[in-house]
């Protein structure tokens, strides 16, 4: 084992009390950042030294340490202790299991700061979870810490996702926007969407706001949930059209997305595949490869499809294809087809068309009563629009933005409003 893996060993051991545990396994794997970075995770499993192996059906035993460290960064990604029970000795533990303890060693930690840079969402009898922002505003994309503890305070989950922004990353600035100045936008974001009542088996038909980011001046817009997509994805939105279907058939082939990595490649910092953009060429080798596996698998359905977006995703790049129907329904049809990017064709796809026929037996929604403009002026008052801190792809940084969005909906066929939850 090389020196510097075998560093970061005995750091877990030593840092989580692991003295009376011993390494099980270990692997290396890579994932890409927000930064479009290469991390590597050391993924490690501990076993309590008076257990020889896995249980018969190949789970781990409780008590099992399974600790994922980012040896860019040196810091734990998560701490799981399998069933809730650790036998760490003098490992980490918050004898009075409160929050200033908890916040504290999270500083520490990771190195950042309360109020300043996340803040408290939910707090439980053994544990509390946490979510990035500044000052108190939200960011987007999201980060969360989740941490757990037993009845002595011992820990025994400890989770940390997604991005928590220093000040110097974002452009701070007061909030502008409001309501009224941004009416006719929010009008167009609302949408008829039909809702499945499962335990009724029928659908009802309801106005509801799609959520969206505008930023403070109120001149542009980002999407609700497209930043990741701005970054990683290359929209190509094409339509596909083809004449004749192939007489050969589809042949799926096995994926894997557990990909591992060498200690070599970890250690000296190699770009992973994922964190380099797919070129002008590769998007017409993905085109074709597409619209091959089209006219094979669906051959009768030439112009009912568009290609929206591709993406690299686990060495693998991902064609995101949705149905080019009309469609209120919640769910849309959708496909996601992986293809291979050395020989540019399709090994696999996921088709979400069992969703779409969980509800095809349900009564049909009522007719509509409820325009949308009248839908709109019995749900205004109950839109928001709050800040959020946005990150931007051209500038690098954070900027502030209002989210507009609504927990309520429209029944478009008698007119109530409805707390969309209860639905």
């Amino acid at each position: 084992m090389n020196k510097r893996l075998r560093e970061w060993i005995d750091f877990t051991c030593s840092s989580i009390g692991l003295g009376n545990y011993y390494l099980y396994t270990h692997h290396l794997r890579r994932s890409v950042n927000l930064f479009n970075e290469t991390t590597y995770i050391l993924c490690m499993e501990w076993f309590p030294s008076h257990i020889t192996g896995r249980e018969e059906d190949g789970l781990n035993p409780k008590g099992t340490a399974s600790i994922d460290i980012d040896i860019s960064s040196g810091l734990f990604k998560s701490i799981v202790f399998v069933g809730g029970q650790s036998f760490a000795k003098n490992g980490i533990r918050f004898a009075q299991r409160n929050k200033q303890d908890v916040i504290q060693w999270l500083e520490k930690e990771i190195g950042i700061t309360y109020e300043e840079q996340f803040h408290l969402v939910k707090e439980e009898e053994r544990g509390y979870r946490f979510a990035a922002s500044i000052n108190g505003i939200e960011v987007a994309p999201d980060g969360f810490i989740e941490i757990r503890f037993d009845d002595e305070g011992n820990l025994t989950f400890f989770s940390v996702n997604g991005p928590f922004p220093t000040k110097e990353e974002v452009e701070e600035g007061p909030f502008l926007l409001t309501l009224d100045a941004v009416e006719s936008l929010a009008k167009q974001q609302l949408e008829l969407i039909e809702f499945p009542l499962h335990e009724q088996e029928r659908l009802i038909p309801v106005y509801g706001i799609e959520e969206i980011y505008v930023t403070n001046d109120g001149q542009s817009t980002i999407p609700f949930g497209g930043i990741l997509e701005e970054i990683s994805h290359v929209s190509i939105n094409k339509i596909m059209n083809w004449d004749t279907s192939m007489d050969r058939p589809f042949e799926s082939s096995k994926i894997d997305f557990n990909e591992e990595v060498t200690e070599e490649e970890a250690l000296s910092g190699e770009p992973h595949p994922d964190s380099f953009p797919i070129t002008i060429w590769e998007q017409s080798q993905c085109i074709t490869a597409v619209e091959t596996f089209m006219r094979q698998e669906f051959p009768d359905d030439t112009g009912n499809w568009i290609l929206k977006t591709l993406h690299r995703d686990h060495s693998y790049i991902i064609a995101t294809i949705k149905h080019n129907g009309p469609s209120h329904l919640v769910f849309q049809r959708k496909l996601k087809v992986v293809l291979d990017r050395e020989q540019w064709i399709v090994l696999n796809y996921m088709d979400n068309a069992f969703l779409i026929e969980m509800y095809q037996n349900f009564a049909k929604p009522e007719t509509r009563t409820i325009d949308k403009e009248e839908a709109f002026e019995k749900i205004k008052p109950e839109i928001i629009i709050s800040p959020v801190y946005v990150y931007d792809v051209e500038q690098q940084k954070y900027i502030l933005c209002g989210k507009i969005d609504s927990s309520y909906g429209v029944h478009a066929g008698n007119g109530d409003v409805l707390l969309l939850d209860d639905i």
